[in-house]
């Protein structure tokens, strides 16, 4: 399963590192959404879970992964500026879906209100539209040990927070990642927090108002950063919001055990997919990196 690769350029502004993966037999794209600081290989367990019954698209930010290579980092990205990125890439690879994970939930939602018109439905995971005292906790500590370009501090944050469910071996994919990442991904990523710290997230859930397509919003049952309470909450900004819970499964839901895998395939497939088409055995993998905060 090898992917077509290419840097797209993006409204003249930013080059886009993207992995297409096409299925011979499948009618629908989706395009995944990273979570803040995350790569491509953030979603290498999301695509075995929707390959091959999905064309799959990945890309990183510009100022993340593969992209950095190819952008000057002369100036720090909004999240509307990110959703116009994902409106692009929609259009590029005629996209019939969306996928979002964590951070990633807000410059979909912006992108979806809107309203693309190949777009005909959504997934947002392990995202609320609450900053409840145990993510304003993180969020906060966060943005401190970003400025201070503390490299140690911010590794073992993500994995004593919305990580600690994952198995060691991707905490430790995660430590290396984290701590390894450019000064500019840091200031990248503290401009987020104290966005969303001023209250930017209720831009996105003012628009989310003009989002007329299916969205899932799936949580896990274990999150107590994006809870499966405060996430229910979306029902009222978005029309036709449908929700599941992901038993036994944290902020990292298919990443962090086998059932929780199997269960969010199985939950993803129902929503995507005619319940009449047969489902493909699921395969869990470790030994990748995954980041989002």
């Amino acid at each position: 399963m090898r992917p077509e690769i290419a840097v797209l350029d993006i409204q003249g502004q930013y080059r886009v590192y993207t992995e297409f993966y096409r299925a011979e037999t499948a009618e629908k794209t989706i395009v995944l959404i990273n979570g803040s600081l995350a790569t491509t290989a953030s979603f290498a367990q999301t695509v075995r879970n929707l390959y091959p019954q999905f064309n799959v698209v990945l890309y990183d930010q510009p100022y993340a992964g593969k992209s950095k290579p190819h952008n000057r980092q002369e100036r720090l990205l909004t999240k509307e500026t990110e959703a116009h990125i994902l409106l692009e890439l929609i259009e590029h690879f005629r996209a019939d879906h969306v996928m979002s994970f964590s951070w990633g939930g807000a410059c979909t939602l912006l992108a979806l209100a809107h309203q693309p018109r190949l777009v005909k439905k959504a997934i947002v995971s392990s995202f609320s539209p609450v900053i409840n005292d145990p993510m304003r906790d993180y969020l906060e500590r966060g943005c401190q040990y970003l400025s201070a370009c503390d490299r140690y501090q911010v590794g073992n944050l993500v994995n004593d927070t919305i990580g600690k469910h994952l198995p060691s071996l991707f905490k430790r994919f995660n430590y290396r990642h984290v701590s390894s990442l450019d000064s500019h991904e840091y200031a990248q990523m503290h401009f987020h927090i104290n966005q969303v710290l001023d209250h930017d997230l209720e831009r996105a859930l003012k628009g989310a108002r003009n989002i007329d397509i299916p969205v899932l919003f799936i949580n896990g049952e274990r999150d107590e950063y994006t809870t499966v309470e405060d996430a229910r909450q979306f029902s009222r900004h978005v029309g036709k919001s449908q929700f599941s819970v992901i038993r036994d499964a944290g902020h990292f839901l298919d990443m962090e055990h086998k059932t929780a895998c199997e269960d969010t395939r199985n939950v993803m497939l129902g929503f995507l997919k005619p319940a009449r088409e047969p489902r493909q055995r699921y395969t869990y993998v470790q030994g990748q990196h995954a980041l989002a905060i």
